[in-house]
């Protein structure tokens, strides 16, 4: 299960202005790049601006991860790894700042230079990068890590690679890539590819390699023990190579990390609160008030915190197959969104604390505005008037129930949309024309926490569509088959829950993008096929205003969300974490908040 993250509330404006303000540049500055303009930070920063850089190192945290593992590899289609694995262990030429959308720093590169139509990019290395087993990280390296993430590594890295027109050596420590592509993004995306080290796999296939061969890296921590399927142990390396790098200082403080798995949430907690785990994330409202009282929150040995954050809501809820009829209408998809008595599940659940998701990034300034679209999301949309879902342009919004458990009125509005699809009450149930049941199923992971909250609120909705004479029923399955049968669109809903940023990019069309629709394992789960949605996508990789970039993400907003291809349920505006008193953060947290890059990067453990 993915993270939620964490941040300090500040004004979106700030936001605003540091992505509107932005002059376009000329060229990029040596020692970093952004999307617009300049990176915040000048050269000679010291430590990133949301780090204690005297923050003490020792200690160790221990963390749970719900599910299994069998692979020690994070780069590759073959096998579960732990998903912190790529972050902890690897580095790549840039590093980013979290406190700012669309910028970049030297990791392993001392310096970046871009032009001004960033048709290329060139890269120089710094002469003191090492791997974690002391030996120099060379062009050779960074050159066969492209090329080998670009054609048998993890499908997330593929596309990258075919957008290279050319890549080579250009000094002692320098390489230069040159993109067929026109893609203002590229630059930034090929300073943030993994760097692995090219000898360790000379004779061994990089793609079907043992499932306990761990990549060598250069990051702060390597695997120090493991047992497949049910603990890793990271430990920091004493010889890391770059403790003093602007981006490092006062990060990666603990001396181990472990990561422990279990199959269930509920032995998940009880390990918590007996302090066998460190620190954990509580995406229920109603359980942070009523289940967070044990002994160690009384005696002060375990802490609450809050912080709101201002990061897009992202989506979360159940994803529709559009793949299957008769899912792909509109109009049954409305219904079912109609169907869903938000207001009445989410106070049962939660208490009503959470506020229901309203577009895919809804709490930001990327997000659609309410009515019809206007200005240049409307003119930019114009041309695709006649293809886009109906209320792209004229407005939509999620149905709004009166609270109450028969929810009547929308109801209603669903039996009408599902008789202009051609189904009808036959007998109780309801069929089509052939006399065919809408019979559907969910498909959810047993044990994922997110998705145990799932399986109460279908319980809940599977009574109200019932009303309306359609069978829902779940398949509750383990987290082998759940990847299995996700991978194979094996489903007609499934639990859904797509985390987005302030700097969406070219990964918007490995989650909206036809070619993924019927390639199996892609992350576009709903299937969705929309020329409109990927010209807003290509609009936004390659203008050079952040005016155009926020009218053409608003656009893709309106598509997404007037497209009907979720359920959507709550969204965490502020997020909960209980964690051991020792465990300290600093006071300054930055626009993105906690996640793999914050918790527990920039923590540590209090020397009291």
């Amino acid at each position: 299960m993915r993270p939620i993250f964490f941040s300090r509330l500040r004004a979106a404006a700030s936001g605003i202005a540091l992505l509107a303000s932005a002059c376009i540049a000329s060229a990029e500055s040596a020692h970093g790049i952004a999307m617009y303009g300049k990176p915040a930070l000048p050269a000679g920063f010291t430590a990133l601006p949301y780090v204690n850089p005297d923050a003490p190192k020792g200690g160790e945290v221990v963390f749970g991860n719900l599910g299994s593992f069998d692979s020690l590899n994070p780069f590759t289609s073959k096998g579960n790894p732990p998903w912190q694995m790529r972050f902890w262990g690897y580095e790549s030429l840039m590093g980013r700042s979290y406190d700012e959308p669309f910028s970049l720093y030297g990791l392993l590169a001392e310096s970046v230079e871009t032009p001004p139509d960033r048709s290329w990019v060139e890269f120089t290395l710094r002469e003191e990068a090492r791997f974690s087993d002391g030996s120099p990280v060379t062009v050779e390296d960074v050159i066969w890590s492209y090329e080998t993430l670009g054609t048998e590594g993890n499908l997330r890295y593929r596309g990258f690679w075919a957008k290279i027109d050319s890549i080579e050596q250009t000094g002692p420590r320098s390489l230069r890539l040159t993109f067929n592509t026109e893609d203002r993004e590229l630059a930034l995306i090929a300073g943030l590819r993994p760097i692995l080290k090219k000898q360790q796999w000379d004779g061994i296939s990089f793609a079907d390699a043992p499932p306990d061969m761990v990549p060598i890296g250069s990051a702060p921590y390597v695997v120090k023990d493991f047992e497949l399927g049910r603990s890793v142990t990271f430990a920091r390396n004493p010889e890391y190579w770059g403790a003093n790098l602007p981006l490092r200082r006062g990060t990666n403080n603990f001396d181990t990390i472990k990561l422990e798995f279990f199959g269930d949430q509920t032995v998940l907690f009880e390990a918590f609160k007996v302090g066998a785990l460190s620190a954990v994330r509580e995406f229920n409202a109603a359980k942070w008030d009523t289940d967070y009282d044990f002994a160690r929150v009384q005696d002060g040995a375990v802490i609450k915190t809050e912080i709101p954050n201002q990061k897009p809501s992202g989506m979360t809820g159940l994803v529709m197959n559009t793949r299957r009829a008769p899912l792909d209408d509109w109009r049954v998809r409305q219904a079912l969104i109609d169907a869903f008595n938000f207001e009445f599940i989410n106070d049962t659940l939660t208490g009503g604390r959470l506020p229901r998701i309203t577009s895919y990034f809804s709490n930001s300034y990327l997000s659609m505005q309410d009515g019809p679209a206007s200005g240049r999301v409307a003119e930019l949309l114009a041309p695709f008037a006649d293809t886009v879902p109906p209320g792209t342009i004229d407005g939509y919004a999620l149905p709004v129930s009166d609270g109450s458990e028969r929810n009547r009125a929308n109801l209603r509005e669903a039996r009408k949309l599902l008789q202009e699809a051609g189904w009808t009450i036959q007998d109780g149930v309801l069929k089509n024309a052939d006399g065919e049941a809408l019979v559907l199923k969910v498909l959810l992971q047993h044990g994922n926490l997110g998705e145990e909250e799932m399986q109460k609120a279908v319980d809940i909705y599977a009574t109200a569509l019932e009303r309306l004479g359609i069978t829902l029923t779940t398949d509750l399955v383990d987290s082998a088959q759940y990847v299995e049968r996700q991978n194979d669109y094996d489903f007609d809903l499934t639990f859904f829950r797509r985390a987005l940023s302030l700097s969406p990019g070219n990964e918007q069309m490995l989650y909206w993008g036809s070619e993924g629709a019927d390639a199996p394992g892609s992350r576009n789960l709903m299937g969705m096929r929309s020329p409109a949605a990927e010209a807003m996508i290509q609009h936004m990789l390659t203008t050079d205003s952040s005016d155009e970039f926020i009218a053409a993400t608003r656009a893709l907003d309106r598509i997404l969300t007037a497209g009907r291809y979720v359920i959507p349920i709550w969204q965490y505006t502020k997020s909960r974490i209980a964690h051991d008193a020792d465990m300290r953060f600093p006071l300054r947290i930055p626009i993105y908040g906690d996640g793999y890059y914050y918790m527990p990067e920039v923590w540590w453990e209090a020397e009291d």
